[in-house]
C-alpha cells in the first residue's frame, strides 16, 4: 500500500516552452552558472545512479536518481545555487576587472571582507551560502526558524557564519532577514523572490540547471519519459523542469513535482492558479521543504512548467529514505535525508497507486528520472528514522 498523497494534474501545463510567456531560465545565465560552478575548487559531477531492482519492483522500465550526497561535501544541490549567487554578487558588488573564478578562490583579499553576506534558510540553502562566503573571504550572517535541527545549525557555523534564530517559520525568516540586508547593507542572498526581489533568486535557479546538463551528459541523448523533482519554494524544481524544456522543448520528461502535504504551497498554487500559501502547518519531517510560500520568479516556471503536483505525507519520504539504504534487487544502498528522498517516495507512492498511475500515463516502458536533493544533513535525525549510521550505509 502507497503512502497517502494528493496528486493534481496541472491544467495550465505547456508541452512547448515557446508557450512561455515570460522566460525565466536564460541560456546565457546558464552559461555563466556553468563556467563558475566548474571553476569550483573540488567541482565533478555527482552520480546519476541506474536502480534497475526498484524500477522492476515499481513496473517501470527504467529508473534513475541524481544522487546529490556527495555534492562538494556539502550534502546537497544547494551549493550549486547558493554558493555560485554568492560570488556572482560579491563580483557584482566589486565592480573592478576581478573575476568571478578569482572571488570564488578567494583572491579579493580585502576588498570583500568587510562585506556580508546573508539569507535565510531551514539547513541546506544556508549552509552553501556560508560555504561561499567562506571561500571569498566575505562575512556571512544566517538566519534560521525555530524547527531547524541542531545538527543543520552546527554545520552551517562550521563554516564561519554567525546565526540568527528567528522565533517562526522559514517565511518569517526571510522577512526578518531581508529587513536586516536593507537596514545593514548587505548582501541577500535569498532562493525564493517573495523578499528582495528577483536576481539572487534567479543566480540560484541558474545554479541548479548545472543538475541538467550534468544528467543530460550522462544519458548520452537519451531523455527521460518522467522527472520527480522536490517542490520547497520551488527553485529546484523550476530550473530543473526549465532546462529540460529550453534543451529538449516538447520531448521534455513530464515534471512532478513533489512536497509535504504539511507544506503544500505549490500544490495550493496549482489549485489556485495563482501563487497561494500552504494549507498545513509546515510541522514536517521533510524540514528542508517546509515552505508556506511559493517563490513568484519559481511560480513564473511551474505554472506552465510542471505536468504535475503533489502533496506527500511524510510516511512517504520515510519509506523512500528505508527502501533507499537497503534496496535490493542488486541496486546499490543510498543514502537520501528526509527532504532529498521525498522525490523518490513521490514516485514510490504514485507507482503503487492505479488511478495515479493511470493519470501520469506510468507504464512498464516508462523512463524516470528522480532527483535525490540530498543526503544525511543531520545524521542524528538520519540515524533516527533509517536506524543506521549513514556512513554504514553508504559503505554498503
Amino acid at each position: 500500500m502507497s503512502a497517502p498523497f494528493r496528486l493534481h494534474l496541472n491544467p495550465r501545463h505547456a508541452p512547448a516552452p515557446e508557450d512561455d510567456p515570460q522566460p525565466v531560465i536564460l541560456p546565457e545565465r546558464r552559461a555563466a552558472a556553468r563556467a563558475a560552478v566548474t571553476g569550483f575548487e573540488g567541482y565533478r559531477p555527482t552520480p546519476l545512479r541506474r536502480l534497475e531492482g526498484l524500477a522492476a519492483s515499481l513496473g517501470i522500465g527504467a529508473l534513475w536518481l541524481k544522487d546529490e550526497s556527495g555534492r562538494f561535501g556539502l550534502g546537497s544541490f544547494k551549493s550549486l545555487g547558493g554558493a555560485y549567487a554568492v560570488v556572482h554578487l560579491l563580483h557584482e558588488r566589486l565592480g573592478d576587472a576581478l573575476s568571478i573564478a578569482e572571488v570564488a578562490a578567494g583572491r579579493a583579499g580585502t576588498r570583500v571582507r568587510d562585506l556580508t553576506v546573508c539569507c535565510a534558510t531551514d539547513g541546506n540553502h544556508g549552509l552553501a551560502v556560508a560555504w561561499g562566503a567562506r571561500r571569498a573571504g566575505a562575512r556571512c550572517t544566517v538566519f534560521l526558524p525555530g524547527p531547524v535541527s541542531a545538527g543543520r545549525e552546527r554545520a552551517i557555523a562550521s563554516q564561519g557564519a554567525a546565526i540568527q534564530r528567528v522565533d517562526g517559520s522559514y517565511d518569517e525568516a526571510v522577512r526578518a532577514c531581508a529587513d536586516e540586508a536593507d537596514a545593514n547593507g548587505w548582501i541577500l542572498v535569498s532562493d525564493t523572490s517573495h523578499a528582495g526581489g528577483d536576481e539572487a533568486p534567479s543566480r540560484v535557479m541558474h545554479g541548479y540547471t548545472m543538475l541538467v546538463d550534468e544528467i543530460r551528459g550522462a544519458l548520452a541523448g537519451d531523455t527521460p519519459t518522467h522527472l520527480f523533482v522536490q517542490g520547497g519554494v520551488g527553485g529546484l524544481a523550476a530550473a530543473v523542469i526549465g532546462a529540460f524544456r529550453q534543451d529538449a522543448g516538447a520531448g521534455s520528461p513530464k515534471g512532478v513535482v513533489v512536497e509535504p502535504t504539511a507544506a503544500d504551497c505549490l500544490y495550493q498554487s496549482a489549485l489556485a492558479g495563482e501563487p497561494s500559501p500552504a494549507s498545513g502547518d509546515l510541522d514536517t519531517v521533510m524540514a528542508c521543504l517546509a515552505a508556506a510560500e511559493v517563490s513568484p520568479l519559481a511560480w513564473r516556471v511551474l505554472e506552465r512548467g510542471a505536468f504535475a503536483f503533489m502533496a506527500l505525507d511524510d510516511e512517504g519520504a520515510v519509506d523512500a529514505m528505508r527502501r533507499a539504504a537497503s534496496p535490493g534487487g542488486g541496486d546499490p544502498p543510498l543514502v537520501l535525508g528526509e527532504s532529498g528522498a521525498a522525490a523518490l517516495g513521490g514516485l514510490m507512492a504514485a507507482a503503487g497507486d492505479a488511478d495515479a498511475r493511470d493519470a501520469l500515463a506510468l507504464t512498464g516502458t516508462s523512463r524516470v528520472l528522480v532527483i535525490g536533493s540530498e543526503g544525511a544533513t543531520d545524521p542524528e535525525i538520519y540515524r533516527r528514522i533509517v536506524g543506521r549510521d549513514p556512513a554504514a550505509v553508504a559503505a554498503g
